[in-house]
């Protein structure tokens, strides 16, 4: 593991769902074929590592998103992926509009 950030920035790109976030992340982050597309395997990948060898090269995980569609209002599904992020080794930052 490095002392660096890996940053993930999603900006520009409208993420409706939990799917199209996994679709977004997938190549950035390195996530294998078997990733299961799921809160829990998020967790497993970026709190407990061992499944990316992407993610785990690095020391910290920023993921920047826009505050629209799946960010946008409050959405259960959101709230739920972005409570996995810890704030120090894995952020996710949401973007308001200007």
């Amino acid at each position: 593991m490095t002392d660096s950030e890996l940053v993930v920035d999603l900006r520009g790109r409208l993420i409706e769902t939990l799917n199209d976030f996994w679709d977004a992340v997938s190549e950035p982050c390195g996530l294998p074929e078997w990733f299961g597309r799921n809160l829990d395997a998020w967790s497993d990948t970026i709190e407990t590592r061992g499944i990316s060898e992407v993610i785990d090269s690095y020391a910290v995980l920023v993921v920047h998103v826009d505050q629209r569609g799946l960010f946008h209002g409050g959405r259960r599904e959101a709230n739920a992926l972005a409570s996995i992020f810890d704030g120090e080794q894995n952020r996710l930052v949401v973007h308001g509009s200007a």
